[in-house]
C-alpha cells in the first residue's frame, strides 16, 4: 500500500482535485464510514481537501455510535436484573454512557458478569463452556460484522446451545443515506461509500442515490490515496453529468458484493424498521434472527420492550454529529467535558467516532505519515 501513502502521489491527486473543482465550484462530500473518517483526519487529508474545493463532513458510519442509548440501557437492565447472566460484547459497547450508566460502571446481578469478546464465535464458546450460565451477546454492527453474528446464531440452533442469545444492534447502511437525503438537513453533493461494507453488498444497494436523487457516489478504501482517487471519480461524475456508484476499490469489492455472506444473513435475519441514535425511526434498516431462529433472539426470550430511544445526555450533540449537522468542535462539551476518559456520548467512545477521531488528530498532519508537524504547505494547482 506504499503507492497509496507517497507524498508525491497524494500531491499529484489533490492538484487534480483542485484543477477539476476550479471549474465545479466547491463540492461537498460525505464520508459515510468512521474509518474514512479516522484516514482523513490522520493524515491531514480534511485541511488540504478544504484547500481543494472539496468539503467533507462526517455521516453515520460508526455502529457504536447509532446504536439508541434505549438498546444500551437494556443490555444493562439483562446484566443487573438477572442471575447468573453473562452479558459478552465488544469493548467500545461497554464504555457509551447512558442515563443509567455503562456497561463498564454498573454492578452485574448476582452471578452476572459483563465480558469483553473479540468476536460472536468467542461468546458463543463461552456459552457452550459455561451451561449454567445464560450468554447474551450484545452484537453491534453493519454489513461488515452481520455474517459473523449470523453464523454464530445458525451454529449455535445447529448445536442447540439452549443458554445462548444475541442482542441484535444490526444496522443496514443504505437504508440512513436516504433518510438524511430525504430529511433535506444537510446539503451533499456525493457521498464516499465504505469500503468494507461494500465488500459484503456490493455498489446496487447505492444505486437509488444517483437515480432518485441524482447525487454521485463512489466506493472507497482506506488508504489516503484511496480516498483521493474516489473523491476523484465524484468529481468526474459531476463534470459528466452522469451520476453513479464509482468502484475505486476493485482489489477489494466486486460488483455483486459476497454472495456467500449476503445468502448466510438472508437465511438467518430478515430487514426490520429499526431506531437509530440522532436519526430516529428508519425502515427497513435493520436486522433480526427470522423466527425459527427466536429461541436465540434475546428480546424475544427475555420478553424485552425496547423503545425507539432514551435519549442523549445532557449536552450531548452525538446525534447532530451523525447526521452531518455540525462538526464535533461545534459541541460545547467537546474536549471538555466531554473526554475519551470521561465521554458523554458514544461519538467519543469508538475507535471510529468522529468526535474521538476530530480530538485525537486535531493537529495537523503530514501527508502520508501518521506525526505530527508545525506547519503544513498549501497545495496549489
Amino acid at each position: 500500500m506504499k503507492e497509496l501513502r507517497e507524498r508525491k502521489a497524494i500531491q499529484a491527486l489533490l492538484l487534480a482535485i483542485r484543477r477539476k473543482t476550479s471549474a465545479l465550484g466547491p463540492v461537498r462530500v460525505m464520508e459515510v464510514c468512521g474509518t474514512h473518517t479516522m484516514t482523513i483526519h490522520r493524515y491531514g487529508l480534511k485541511d488540504l481537501l478544504e484547500q481543494a474545493g472539496v468539503g467533507m463532513v462526517s455521516g453515520p458510519g460508526c455502529p457504536v455510535c447509532i446504536t439508541p442509548a434505549a438498546m444500551h440501557e437494556a443490555a444493562i437492565g439483562l446484566v443487573t436484573g438477572r442471575p447468573d447472566l453473562v452479558l459478552a460484547t465488544f469493548g467500545d459497547m461497554t464504555r457509551v454512557p447512558t442515563r443509567k450508566g455503562s456497561l463498564q460502571t454498573i454492578i452485574p446481578a448476582p452471578g452476572s458478569m459483563v465480558k469483553i469478546v473479540y468476536s460472536p464465535r468467542e461468546s458463543q464458546e463461552f456459552a457452550a463452556r459455561y451451561p449454567e450460565k445464560e450468554v447474551v451477546f450484545f452484537g453491534a454492527g453493519f454489513e461488515t460484522t452481520i455474517p459473523a453474528i449470523a453464523s454464530a446464531v445458525k451454529d449455535a440452533a445447529k448445536a442447540g446451545t439452549p443458554n445462548y442469545s444475541v442482542l441484535c444492534a444490526l444496522w443496514l447502511i443504505p437504508p440512513p443515506l436516504r433518510a438524511i437525503l430525504e430529511s433535506g438537513e444537510v446539503k451533499i453533493t456525493g457521498f464516499l461509500y465504505p469500503g468494507h461494507v461494500s465488500a459484503v453488498i456490493g455498489r446496487a444497494p447505492y444505486e437509488f442515490i444517483p437515480k432518485e436523487f441524482g447525487i454521485p457516489g463512489a466506493i472507497a478504501g482506506f488508504e489516503p490515496g484511496d480516498i483521493l482517487l474516489g473523491i476523484l471519480n465524484i468529481l468526474g461524475q459531476i463534470e459528466q453529468g452522469r451520476p453513479s456508484v464509482g468502484l475505486e476499490y476493485k482489489r477489494v469489492v466486486s460488483p455483486g458484493g459476497n454472495p456467500l455472506a449476503l445468502k448466510l444473513m438472508d437465511e438467518v435475519l430478515e430487514v426490520k424498521d429499526a431506531a437509530w441514535r440522532g436519526l430516529g425511526l428508519i425502515p427497513q434498516s435493520g436486522l433480526r434472527p427470522r423466527p425459527r431462529f427466536s429461541a436465540w433472539d434475546a428480546e424475544v426470550k427475555f420478553g424485552l420492550t425496547i423503545g425507539s430511544d432514551a435519549g442523549e445526555l445532557a449536552g450531548c450533540r452525538c446525534g447532530e454529529v451523525l447526521r452531518g449537522l455540525i462538526a464535533p468542535p461545534e459541541c460545547g462539551l467537546f474536549g471538555k467535558k466531554c473526554t475519551p476518559d470521561a465521554p458523554q456520548g458514544p461519538c467519543m467512545v469508538s475507535f471510529e467516532g468522529a468526535c474521538l477521531v476530530h480530538l485525537k488528530y486535531s493537529q495537523r498532519r503530514e501527508p502520508g505519515k501518521s506525526g505530527p508537524k508545525k506547519r503544513q504547505k498549501r497545495i496549489r494547482p
